[in-house]
Parts: structure tokens; sequence; C-alpha cells
């Protein structure tokens, strides 16, 4: 039987109900206290970063206004291969239709309509450009006249860097960012920031219990306010101060701006990794590095990679990680779905597509090294604090797509370069191969008409080293050796007679015999490159094809040393000096210049200065500064052109053909030189490159080969690479044959007795002589008999070869073709000096040495005693 028990109410005494409360009272008033003293501390250090905030804004715009550098306006030409679409592409990476005050088009089938607007770097005249059938047919101006050009508007290369830590951006606004973009960030970093203060308590609460359990700080639980708080005001370091003082800016952003701008600043100011020596910060910058493209036409798929970046920009580099990159892109598309921002079906075809991302070769879409230039130049002509007021827009001479042409043919020609190096590299015997020294390149192309500087690679790899050779001075070699003969034709036109035996032509016998050209008082004995071949007599088209260094230096002795130099430092080679060693190219010179100085050859005798610099302008498109060419006539037109001629049977079968050899068939002209480095210079009809190679630390690129290497073997054939891709752009595809002026007249020879060919001859050349300097009769018929066999055979080098013909009419050199920018030339004065010593000559070379010559374009004495200090 169960038993209930029944227990009594003890009423409570009034003693332990007043200690109760009282302890109630105290609890309450300590929690009070407690909130009050926090909440001064709150307001204390509220109102501190309330100043902290105020003082940053008060110092100036966010972010820092650098000047935007910008490409060459790309023409348009009627009968060009490009489509209505092409056009509009280019228009749209320009910002057209995005910023209607840049300018804006509409396509209406095969026409495309135009109208810069009033910040666009052109006057506010439009035109409408009829491309049918992928052939730009007609363009026709607002006013309804015919035009043959057109320039559309210039692309933006990329900005200057901001800092000391090589800061990049592209600012962009909030209607700028792809709403997709937005809805990608949101969804992976801060689901509710349109809808939270700028704190997710929830979140933050997590968050630390993760971390007490992890005994590390290492959940990220901030939004993106807070995020952008960090960035822009506190150090990275994960401290609780600090994430309380990143709180408190929070509160502040929040309270000063909308949420719209509050993410415009974030995809500003967010770092995305690094491109080279650049840091990526914002997406407006990430999208032209990854992507090639504008951030408004980024696809969902690009949107998504973009934002899983922000979690690791490092570990997650699409470049070097890409599976990583994959991975975390598809798990943003995926986080997108949840957010109800994309379906399922737009997830799974965006995770179909492929990276798509752009070469990684910051050197040919950011063109840094002329960049770098650029801004040197900038400070000096306008100074570093005008710079600094103002988001200038820099407009240059640069082409993008002949850039990266430039930029993809220094990689793959180095990368032979290496091969070939590694291969006659020495092993000593019964060891490993020793440290190797691979050498560095430098590549400049020019508009040989205009001067301007259309593309520039200063080294391998900027990111690695930023040291520009485009502006390092180095010997030149046998590049220089044009200048001497052009200094020859120079005193053809005087009718002066060097030889005795008339004129000169590119037949005068010039003595190729070893020489000492004592100068100083010291003695000065080169040699040809390849030891031992001395030919002996040879003419000077010979001399030049063959890259003879005894034979060169003969000629500049019988023209005058002085006025060899002074001819070079007429044409931008302004060490030049006159002695002897000034014929096979001793004296430095940048690569820069040597661009500028073979424009004398390729523009009709008139130097023009290498130019990178167009216009400055503000944002409204005012002008603050614009830049003219420098242009100066040198030579007479007829001698630029005979002595090109001497260069283009460089090209043809002289020491410059490897570049035939690479697939290059395009007229050219050009010439190969050997120092302790190694170069190549030549140019078409409408494009002027030069190649240079060499060790950074002076030493002779050959040293510890099996074998001298010189430019046929390096430096040609980068040009070929570059040239090839070059003649495939538009702009460039219409290479021509180079025309003649008046007063002079092409023959082509027979090679083996060096008379005009005739039907019985097949083996001949093409070269240019002044009207009247030609040889008379022909290969089979020399006035009223025929050559013997002999003679055939021994032409260059019989002693009845004929003389040459009478010296040219002695006009007065042609008047510049740019009056207003150009001078007229002086002639040199011949300067015969006494006949040098003539050293004990080797035996001859046999047969086929004499027949067709021989040498290389490398001198293979140390440095000559006459050479002056630098």
């Amino acid at each position: 039987m169960a038993v209930k028990l029944k227990l009594a109410n003890t009423p409570r005494s009034p003693q332990s109900i007043s200690l109760g409360w009282r302890i109630a009272r105290v609890l309450l008033v300590m929690v009070l206290a407690v909130l009050l003293v926090g909440a001064c501390i709150f307001g204390y250090f509220y109102h501190h970063y309330e100043n902290v905030v105020d003082d940053r804004l008060a110092a100036g715009p966010l972010f820092a206004s650098v000047a935007q550098i910008y490409a060459a306006p790309r023409e348009v030409r009627t009968g060009q291969k490009m489509t209505v679409e092409q056009i509009a592409q280019d228009l749209r990476r320009a910002g057209y239709n995005g910023n209607t005050q840049l300018g804006s088009y509409q396509v209406n089938g095969d026409n495309i309509l135009i109208k810069p607007g009033p910040q666009s770097y052109h006057s506010p005249d439009g035109a409408t450009i009829n491309a049918a059938d992928g052939v730009v047919q007609s363009i026709t101006a607002e006013n309804g006249v015919a035009l043959r050009a057109y320039e559309l508007e210039p692309q933006l290369i990329t900005a200057l860097s901001e800092d000391k830590n090589r800061t990049k951006r592209r600012l962009v606004t909030y209607k700028d960012i792809p709403p997709q973009l937005v809805q990608a960030v949101t969804s992976i970093e801060d689901r509710s920031f349109f809808e939270h203060g700028g704190i997710d308590y929830l979140r933050i609460a997590k968050c630390a219990v993760q971390d007490v359990i992890a005994h590390r700080l290492n959940c990220g639980g901030s939004t993106l306010t807070q995020q952008l708080a960090r960035g822009f005001f506190l150090s990275p370091d994960k401290k609780f101060v600090r994430k309380f003082r990143e709180i408190l800016i929070t509160f502040q952003l929040e309270a000063r701006f909308s949420k719209q701008q509050i993410f415009e600043m974030y995809a500003n100011e967010i770092n995305l990794g690094q491109r080279g020596s650049f840091a990526i910060n914002g997406f407006g910058e990430a999208s032209q590095a990854f992507f090639g493209k504008d951030m408004r036409q980024l696809d969902l798929a690009e949107c998504a990679l973009l934002a899983g970046t922000i979690q690791s920009p490092n570990r997650l580099n699409p470049y070097r990680h890409a599976e990583r990159a994959m991975e975390r892109r598809n798990l943003v598309l995926d986080a997108m779905v949840k957010t109800n921002s994309i379906t399922e079906a737009q997830a799974e075809h965006a995770k179909a597509e492929p990276l798509g991302l752009a070469p990684p070769n910051v050197d040919g879409s950011e063109a840094p090294y002329f960049v770098d230039l650029v801004h040197e130049q900038l400070v000096q002509r306008i100074g570093d604090q005008a710079m600094g007021h103002d988001s200038l827009r820099i407009y240059t001479s640069l082409d993008p797509e002949l850039q990266r042409a430039a930029s993809d043919a220094v990689d793959a020609g180095m990368k032979s370069v290496d091969e070939l190096i590694r291969k006659l590299h020495r092993t000593p015997k019964g060891g490993s191969p020793g440290p190797i020294t691979y050498p560095q390149v430098s590549l400049v192309a020019i508009n040989p008409h205009t001067g301007q500087i259309l593309a520039l690679v200063g080294g391998r790899n900027y990111g690695t080293s930023q040291l520009n050779h485009a502006v390092a001075e180095r010997p030149t070699g046998s590049i220089f050796k044009p200048f001497v003969y052009a200094t020859a034709y120079n005193t053809a036109l005087n009718g002066t007679n060097i030889d005795g035996n008339g004129v000169f032509t590119a037949l005068t016998k010039l003595n190729d015999d070893p020489t000492n050209f004592a100068f100083g008082g010291k003695d000065y004995t080169p040699g040809n490159f390849e030891k031992g071949e001395y030919p002996g007599m040879v003419t000077a088209v010979q001399a030049i094809v063959h890259s003879l260094n005894i034979a060169t230096i003969n000629l500049a002795r019988l023209v005058g040393y002085d006025n060899v130099a002074s001819l070079a430092r007429s044409s931008g080679i302004v060490n030049a000096r006159g002695t002897p060693s000034v014929a096979i190219g001793t004296y430095n010179a940048t690569p820069i210049d040597m661009a500028g100085a073979y424009t004398v050859f390729a523009n009709n005798g008139v130097h023009l200065k290498p130019w990178m610099l167009a216009s400055v302008r503000n944002t409204n498109g005012d002008i603050v500064a614009d830049f003219s060419p420098e242009a100066k006539q040198v030579l007479d037109p007829r001698t630029a052109f005979l002595t090109q001629s001497l260069l283009e049977n460089v090209m043809s079968f002289g020491t410059g053909s490897a570049v035939r050899k690479y697939g290059f068939f395009a007229p050219a002209a050009g010439k190969t030189g050997t120092s302790h480095d190694v170069w190549f210079a030549g140019y078409t009809s409408n494009l002027l490159c030069i190649i240079w190679v060499g060790n950074d630390d002076y030493t002779d690129i050959s040293t510890g080969l099996s074998r001298r290497v010189q430019g046929a073997d390096t430096a040609a054939p980068i040009w070929a690479e570059f040239m090839n891709r070059a003649i495939k752009l538009p702009q460039y595809s219409d290479m021509t044959s180079f025309t003649a002026p008046s007063g002079v007249s092409v023959v082509r020879l027979d090679r083996a007795t060096n008379l005009p060919a005739d039907a019985t001859c097949p083996t001949d050349y093409n070269v240019a002589f002044l009207d009247g300097t030609a040889p008379q009769g022909t290969c089979s018929h020399m006035g009223d008999s025929s050559p013997s066999f002999l003679q055939r055979i021994f032409g260059s080098h019989s002693s009845e070869e004929p003389a040459p013909a009478a010296p040219v009419n002695r006009a007065t050199p042609s008047t510049s073709p740019n009056p207003s920018t150009a001078q007229k030339p002086t002639q040199p004065a011949t300067s015969l000096n006494p006949n040098p010593t003539v050293a004990e000559p080797p035996k001859k070379k046999g047969f086929f040495h004499r027949l067709f010559g021989g040498g290389g374009d490398k001198q293979t004495q140390t440095p000559p005693p006459d050479q002056q200090p630098q």
C-alpha cells in the first residue's frame, strides 16, 4: 500500500527576501555600470574612429589619381580586311556606348555609325564605315565627304602604378559593374550584404565558436563592409583588438555611404593577386589581367572566377593553380543558385566553360617597359607634381597588337637562343657543365616614316627584371657599317674620285688584306669574323654583304673617319668619333638610337627621332600638352636609296639571309651586327625593327661556347619571327618593294662578272647606281667582244674588269620632302689619309672563297686602342 507524504509550505522569512532583492539590485547596478562604462568606452572609440575616417576622407580621394596610358588610335582604311563587328568590338574596348561622354556607335547591317563624344581623343566629327563581305568598302564623314581612312578611339593600355608597392587598378563605378558580378561576390562573401547594417552578428558568433574550438583565428566572418574597413584603415593582422576597431570603422562607413557606394569602393579596393611585378587591385584591373577585356564584357563564368579569387588570391591564382581556381569558381556558381541569383541550368552551362584566360604575358598586354619610359618622359616634360594632381590621359604611339606580336616573338626567339647556347656550352672533361649565362634581349619597332615607337620589349621578363635594355648603350657592331657606305655615296654626289678609278659605286674595289690602321701613335690591326678569311680585293657590295671588317675600315679611311662619325652623329649615334674603329661599330648606342638612325635609309634620308608621347589630356578631353616629332634631312634621298640597295643584298644573299630561312620573304633591307653583343637591324616599306641580344655584365655572348655566335644565329631569327607575325596584321600586311628616287637606277648584274645580266646569265642580283655610273655592256657582250670563260668566272677579281663608268652629273642634293621640319644636308669633304701599313698577308683563300667572298660581322681582336673613352 502506497503512502503519500505531504510536505507543509514553509514561508520565506522577510530577511531572506530582502537579501535576495539586495543582491539583485547590486547585480543590476553592476550590469548597468558595466554597460555604462562600455558605452562610454564605445562612444570614445566611436568618436575617435569617426575622426580617423574623417581625416582619411578629407585627405583626398580614397584611390590615388593616376595617369591612364592609351595606345595610338587604330586606323581603318578603305580596302582593309575588317568586319563591322571587329570595329564595334574595338570601340567597346575603348569605352564607347558604356561612356557616352567618350563616344557611341550604332550598327546597321554592314554599316557602323561612329560618333565621338566631348571627352574623345578626336574631334566630335563622326563617320559611317561600310564593311561588306569583311572588307572596308567606304568611309563617309558626317558631312558626306568620302574619306580614305578614319581613326578609332585609342585603347587603354594600363595605368601608371599608384605607389612604391607597384599597385595597379582601373577605377570603375557601380553602374559599370555587371549585376552578375555583384551577385557572385555577395553570394560567396556576404549573402545579406544589402540587408544588414554592416555586421552579421550570427556569422561572427559562429566563427568565434569555431576559432575557440580550433585554438586559432582562422574563420572569416567579415562582411564586405568589414573587409573594406580593414583594407582602407587597418593592418591584416588577425587580433581581437583589430576586430574591435574594424567593427567601429564599419559602423562609420555604413552611416556615411549607401550600399552601392560601399560595393563600388570594395570593387576598386579588393586585392586579387599579382601580375608580373604589379599588384592587381580591383575588379577592373583583374578583368584585364585575367581575361584581357573590359569588366562590362565579363560573362557569368568569368564573374564567378573573380569572386572566387577573393578568398585567397595567391592560392587560387588561375594561372598557377587552374584546378583550384576552377573548383572555387564552381563553388561560387553553386552559391549563386542557392541565393536564387541564377538557375541550375545557367550554373551548369557556366561550369562547362574553360577558364578562358588571356595569355599570361604582361610584356605583351601592358607593355611595362614602354610605360616606364612614358612615365620618365612625362616627368621630364610636365613634371611629377603636375602628373599627381589630375587623372591625366596619356596618348602614346603604341600599337597594342604589334606589341603582343613583339612580346610573343621575343619569348619564342629567346627559347631558341637558350637552346643554342646550351648546345654550344662547353662541358669540362669528366665533369658537369659549368654555369650558363643566358643573355638578355631588346626589341624596338618603329614606323620608319613617322618615327613612332609601335612596340618595345626591354627584356626577357619584366616581372624578373625591370632593367630596360632598349635604352642601354652598347657597342653597335656591324649594324653601324651602312653609315660608312652612305658616307662614300655622299662623295659620289660631289663627283669625288676616292680611289683613282672614279666615283664610289657598289662595284668599287676595296682591299680586305690584313692592314695596320695605325692611329694616334698606336697600332690597330683588326681581323674579320672568320679567322684567316682575307679575300683580297673585293667589291663594295661584297664587303658589306659578307660584313668584311678590313675592307670597310679601308673605305672609311678613304672617305674620312671624321666624315663617317659626323654622319653617324647627325643620325642619332651621338657617341661616334672619327677613328678607324668607328667603321665597325665600336662606339655605343641604344637600340632606340639605332632604330632612329636607320630611318635615314628607310625614309629618303630624313632622320626621325623615335617618339612615344603624342598628347596629354585631362578627364574632360582638354589638351594639357601636345608633342611634335623631330625630323631632320641628313642624307640626299639618292644616297639613302643607294645604301638601302646594299642592305637589300645583305638580306638576299649575305649575312642577313638567315631571315629567309625562317620564312620571311617580303622586300626588306637589313644588317647583322656582332661585338660582345649581337644585333639585327632591318626594315620593310612600313616597319623598322632593331633586335639586340647580350649579357648584362657586358661579357661576350660567346664566352664559354664551343664556337662563336653572331647576329645571324640569334638576333636575325627573332627579327624574322616578329616580322612574320607583323605581316599577318592588317595594318602591316602591305609590305611593298622600295621605289628608287629620281637620279638612281636599279640594275640587274651577273654575279660572276658584275656586268649587267642578260638571258645567258642565270645567277644575278640587283644593285642601285647613280645615273651614269652603272657598268656598260652585258655579261655575255662587253662592247664588241664576248668575255672568255675565265673572265666570266673570275670577273670580279680579273685585272681586265672594266673600270667604272664616268662620274654622275654634279647635281645639287634635293631638298627635304618636309621643308618645315627638315634641314638640307651638307656633303662631307673627302679626307684622303696616307696609306696605312699593310701587314704580311696570309695565304689567300681558294677558288670558291674568291668567287663568293666570305667573312662575318664580328671583329676578332680585343678592343681597339683608338677608341675614345665613353
